[in-house]
Protein backbone atom coordinates (compact mmCIF):
# COMPACT_ATOMS: atom_id res chain seq x y z
CA UNK A 1 0.00 0.00 0.00
CA UNK A 2 1.22 3.40 -0.77
CA UNK A 3 0.01 6.32 2.16
CA UNK A 4 -0.65 9.27 0.20
CA UNK A 5 -1.80 12.67 2.07
CA UNK A 6 -3.91 15.74 -0.29
CA UNK A 7 -2.98 19.38 0.00
CA UNK A 8 -5.20 21.68 -1.04
CA UNK A 9 -6.82 24.54 0.36
CA UNK A 10 -10.44 24.32 -1.42
CA UNK A 11 -12.67 21.33 0.19
CA UNK A 12 -14.40 20.37 -3.31
CA UNK A 13 -10.77 19.82 -4.49
CA UNK A 14 -9.95 17.70 -1.69
CA UNK A 15 -13.31 15.34 -1.45
CA UNK A 16 -12.91 15.08 -5.02
CA UNK A 17 -9.54 13.66 -5.19
CA UNK A 18 -10.27 11.30 -1.78
CA UNK A 19 -12.62 9.71 -3.62
CA UNK A 20 -10.52 9.05 -6.26
CA UNK A 21 -7.72 7.56 -4.07
CA UNK A 22 -10.55 5.01 -2.16
CA UNK A 23 -11.02 3.61 -5.78
CA UNK A 24 -7.39 2.87 -6.41
CA UNK A 25 -6.94 -0.61 -4.34
CA UNK A 26 -2.81 0.19 -3.80
CA UNK A 27 -3.74 3.57 -2.33
CA UNK A 28 -4.78 4.02 1.30
CA UNK A 29 -5.49 7.90 2.15
CA UNK A 30 -3.70 8.80 5.33
CA UNK A 31 -5.23 12.23 5.51
CA UNK A 32 -5.59 15.95 4.19
CA UNK A 33 -4.57 19.34 4.53
CA UNK A 34 -5.25 22.80 3.23
CA UNK A 35 -1.78 23.86 3.07
CA UNK A 36 1.74 22.65 3.67
CA UNK A 37 2.78 23.92 7.10
CA UNK A 38 -0.20 21.74 8.12
CA UNK A 39 1.35 19.22 5.88
CA UNK A 40 4.45 19.77 7.62
CA UNK A 41 3.36 18.59 10.97
CA UNK A 42 1.17 15.30 9.48
CA UNK A 43 4.79 14.41 8.22
CA UNK A 44 6.39 14.36 11.27
CA UNK A 45 3.24 11.95 12.83
CA UNK A 46 3.02 9.50 10.15
CA UNK A 47 4.65 7.78 7.58
CA UNK A 48 3.70 9.37 3.90
CA UNK A 49 4.66 7.90 0.75
CA UNK A 50 2.69 10.28 -2.02
CA UNK A 51 1.76 13.63 -1.91
CA UNK A 52 -1.20 15.53 -3.73
CA UNK A 53 0.10 18.82 -3.75
CA UNK A 54 -1.76 22.26 -4.53
CA UNK A 55 0.03 25.25 -5.96
CA UNK A 56 -2.12 28.41 -5.42
CA UNK A 57 -2.77 27.78 -1.38
CA UNK A 58 -2.48 30.85 1.40
CA UNK A 59 0.36 31.11 3.68
CA UNK A 60 2.80 28.95 2.08
CA UNK A 61 2.29 27.74 -2.42
CA UNK A 62 3.15 24.62 -2.83
CA UNK A 63 6.38 25.28 -5.19
CA UNK A 64 7.71 26.94 -2.17
CA UNK A 65 7.42 23.87 0.32
CA UNK A 66 9.05 21.73 -2.11
CA UNK A 67 12.11 24.55 -2.45
CA UNK A 68 12.49 23.62 1.71
CA UNK A 69 11.58 20.56 2.37
CA UNK A 70 14.21 17.68 2.96
CA UNK A 71 14.02 14.68 1.23
CA UNK A 72 10.25 14.89 0.22
CA UNK A 73 8.30 12.06 -0.38
CA UNK A 74 7.10 11.29 -3.80
CA UNK A 75 4.87 14.27 -4.94
CA UNK A 76 1.77 14.59 -7.41
CA UNK A 77 1.30 18.22 -8.10
CA UNK A 78 -2.49 18.90 -8.64
CA UNK A 79 -3.51 22.93 -10.15
CA UNK A 80 -5.74 24.70 -11.96
CA UNK A 81 -2.25 26.17 -13.64
CA UNK A 82 -0.07 24.64 -16.22
CA UNK A 83 2.56 27.69 -15.80
CA UNK A 84 4.00 26.02 -12.87
CA UNK A 85 5.08 22.21 -14.99
CA UNK A 86 8.46 23.06 -15.61
CA UNK A 87 9.64 24.45 -12.22
CA UNK A 88 8.23 21.70 -11.06
CA UNK A 89 9.31 19.11 -12.91
CA UNK A 90 12.76 20.75 -12.31
CA UNK A 91 11.61 20.50 -8.36
CA UNK A 92 11.30 16.31 -9.38
CA UNK A 93 7.83 15.99 -8.95
CA UNK A 94 6.83 12.35 -10.00
CA UNK A 95 3.80 14.13 -12.49
CA UNK A 96 1.44 17.30 -12.89
CA UNK A 97 -2.08 16.96 -12.87
CA UNK A 98 -4.32 19.80 -14.46
CA UNK A 99 -7.67 20.62 -12.73
CA UNK A 100 -10.38 19.44 -13.26
CA UNK A 101 -8.68 15.70 -12.32
CA UNK A 102 -10.35 13.38 -14.64
CA UNK A 103 -10.06 9.80 -12.79
CA UNK A 104 -8.62 8.34 -15.75
CA UNK A 105 -5.52 10.96 -15.57
CA UNK A 106 -5.51 10.40 -11.95
CA UNK A 107 -5.75 6.30 -12.05
CA UNK A 108 -2.27 6.78 -14.93
CA UNK A 109 -0.45 8.99 -12.31
CA UNK A 110 -1.10 6.72 -9.62
CA UNK A 111 0.21 3.99 -11.42
CA UNK A 112 3.09 5.86 -12.07
CA UNK A 113 3.61 6.76 -8.52
CA UNK A 114 3.31 2.93 -7.73
CA UNK A 115 5.89 1.25 -10.40
CA UNK A 116 8.47 4.38 -8.87
CA UNK A 117 7.63 3.05 -5.54
CA UNK A 118 8.16 -0.84 -6.41
CA UNK A 119 11.66 0.65 -7.20
CA UNK A 120 12.36 2.11 -3.93
CA UNK A 121 11.11 -0.90 -2.13
CA UNK A 122 12.58 -3.88 -4.29
CA UNK A 123 15.74 -1.82 -5.13
CA UNK A 124 17.42 -0.38 -2.40
CA UNK A 125 20.64 -1.74 -3.17
CA UNK A 126 20.42 -1.30 -6.89
CA UNK A 127 23.29 0.40 -8.93
CA UNK A 128 25.74 0.37 -11.52
CA UNK A 129 27.95 -3.42 -11.19
CA UNK A 130 30.78 -3.16 -13.57
CA UNK A 131 32.91 -6.60 -13.53
CA UNK A 132 35.70 -5.32 -15.01
CA UNK A 133 36.98 -1.48 -15.85
CA UNK A 134 36.51 -2.12 -19.53
CA UNK A 135 33.55 -4.13 -19.59
CA UNK A 136 31.13 -3.76 -22.91
CA UNK A 137 28.25 -3.76 -20.60
CA UNK A 138 27.12 -3.51 -16.83
CA UNK A 139 23.98 -4.89 -14.86
CA UNK A 140 21.11 -2.73 -13.27
CA UNK A 141 18.34 -4.00 -10.82
CA UNK A 142 15.05 -3.88 -11.96
CA UNK A 143 12.63 -5.14 -9.14
CA UNK A 144 13.93 -8.38 -7.90
CA UNK A 145 16.26 -9.35 -11.20
CA UNK A 146 19.56 -8.14 -12.68
CA UNK A 147 19.43 -7.07 -16.45
CA UNK A 148 22.49 -6.85 -18.41
CA UNK A 149 22.54 -3.46 -20.18
CA UNK A 150 25.05 -3.65 -23.15
CA UNK A 151 26.24 0.77 -23.67
CA UNK A 152 26.19 -0.27 -27.73
CA UNK A 153 22.33 -1.10 -27.37
CA UNK A 154 21.62 2.45 -25.38
CA UNK A 155 19.63 4.83 -27.23
CA UNK A 156 19.20 7.24 -24.37
CA UNK A 157 18.76 7.49 -20.67
CA UNK A 158 15.77 9.69 -19.07
CA UNK A 159 15.94 10.26 -15.34
CA UNK A 160 13.19 11.36 -12.79
CA UNK A 161 13.93 12.13 -9.37
CA UNK A 162 16.24 8.74 -8.51
CA UNK A 163 15.23 6.46 -10.76
CA UNK A 164 16.26 5.81 -14.37
CA UNK A 165 14.91 4.80 -17.55
CA UNK A 166 17.37 3.15 -19.67
CA UNK A 167 15.61 2.77 -23.20
CA UNK A 168 17.65 0.33 -25.74
CA UNK A 169 17.18 -1.39 -29.03
CA UNK A 170 15.58 -4.44 -26.63
CA UNK A 171 13.27 -2.47 -24.70
CA UNK A 172 13.24 -0.14 -21.53
CA UNK A 173 14.44 -0.59 -18.03
CA UNK A 174 13.57 0.90 -14.87
CA UNK A 175 16.35 1.25 -11.93
CA UNK A 176 16.48 3.10 -9.03
CA UNK A 177 19.40 5.41 -9.74
CA UNK A 178 20.24 8.95 -9.67
CA UNK A 179 20.72 10.50 -13.42
CA UNK A 180 23.93 12.08 -12.55
CA UNK A 181 26.04 8.83 -11.09
CA UNK A 182 24.57 6.92 -13.90
CA UNK A 183 26.45 9.48 -16.37
CA UNK A 184 29.48 9.25 -14.47
CA UNK A 185 29.50 5.80 -15.59
CA UNK A 186 29.28 6.78 -19.17
CA UNK A 187 32.06 6.75 -22.17
CA UNK A 188 31.89 10.97 -22.18
CA UNK A 189 33.04 10.34 -26.34
CA UNK A 190 30.37 7.91 -26.67
CA UNK A 191 26.92 9.81 -24.74
CA UNK A 192 26.17 13.08 -24.19
CA UNK A 193 23.61 14.99 -21.60
CA UNK A 194 21.41 16.78 -23.88
CA UNK A 195 18.67 18.00 -21.13
CA UNK A 196 18.37 17.72 -17.29
CA UNK A 197 16.79 14.72 -17.45
CA UNK A 198 18.32 12.98 -20.40
CA UNK A 199 21.52 11.55 -22.08
CA UNK A 200 21.77 9.91 -25.38
CA UNK A 201 24.26 8.00 -27.44
CA UNK A 202 26.00 10.07 -29.97
CA UNK A 203 25.92 7.21 -32.54
CA UNK A 204 22.06 6.41 -32.16
CA UNK A 205 21.50 10.24 -33.02
CA UNK A 206 19.78 10.27 -36.63
CA UNK A 207 18.88 13.76 -36.67
CA UNK A 208 18.12 17.13 -34.78
CA UNK A 209 15.47 19.86 -35.43
CA UNK A 210 14.82 22.63 -33.78
CA UNK A 211 15.17 21.65 -29.94
CA UNK A 212 14.88 18.05 -30.20
CA UNK A 213 16.58 15.21 -31.20
CA UNK A 214 15.52 12.00 -33.25
CA UNK A 215 16.34 8.70 -32.48
CA UNK A 216 14.45 6.00 -34.26
CA UNK A 217 11.12 6.88 -33.19
CA UNK A 218 11.86 8.66 -30.18
CA UNK A 219 11.96 12.54 -29.43
CA UNK A 220 14.40 13.76 -27.47
CA UNK A 221 14.06 17.72 -26.19
CA UNK A 222 17.49 19.50 -26.04
CA UNK A 223 17.32 22.19 -23.40
CA UNK A 224 19.13 25.51 -23.78
CA UNK A 225 21.47 25.05 -21.64
CA UNK A 226 22.84 22.28 -23.65
CA UNK A 227 22.23 23.10 -27.35
CA UNK A 228 25.62 24.46 -28.13
CA UNK A 229 27.25 21.80 -26.23
CA UNK A 230 25.43 19.28 -28.17
CA UNK A 231 25.77 21.20 -32.02
CA UNK A 232 29.40 21.47 -31.69
CA UNK A 233 29.91 17.80 -29.85
CA UNK A 234 27.63 16.26 -32.07
CA UNK A 235 26.79 18.22 -35.19
CA UNK A 236 29.80 20.32 -36.18
CA UNK A 237 32.98 18.14 -35.92
CA UNK A 238 31.00 16.09 -38.42
CA UNK A 239 29.32 18.33 -40.93
CA UNK A 240 29.84 18.43 -44.62
CA UNK A 241 29.10 22.15 -45.68
CA UNK A 242 30.98 23.78 -48.68
CA UNK A 243 33.69 25.43 -47.15
CA UNK A 244 35.26 21.55 -45.50
CA UNK A 245 34.77 20.37 -49.38
CA UNK A 246 36.45 22.55 -50.96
Amino acid sequence: MINCVIIDDEPLAREGLANYVREVDFLQLTGTCENPIALMKLLDEYPVDLIFLDIQMPKMNGIDFLKIVQNPPMVIITTAYPSYALEGFQLNVLDYLLKPVTFDRFFKSANKAKDYHRLLTQSAQSGVQKEEPDADYFFIKCGNKYEKIYFDDILYVEGMQNYVSIYTVKGKYMTLLNLKNLEQNLDSRAFIRVHKSYIVSISKIEGLEGNEIFIQTHRIPISRNYRELVIAQVVECKLWDKIKLS
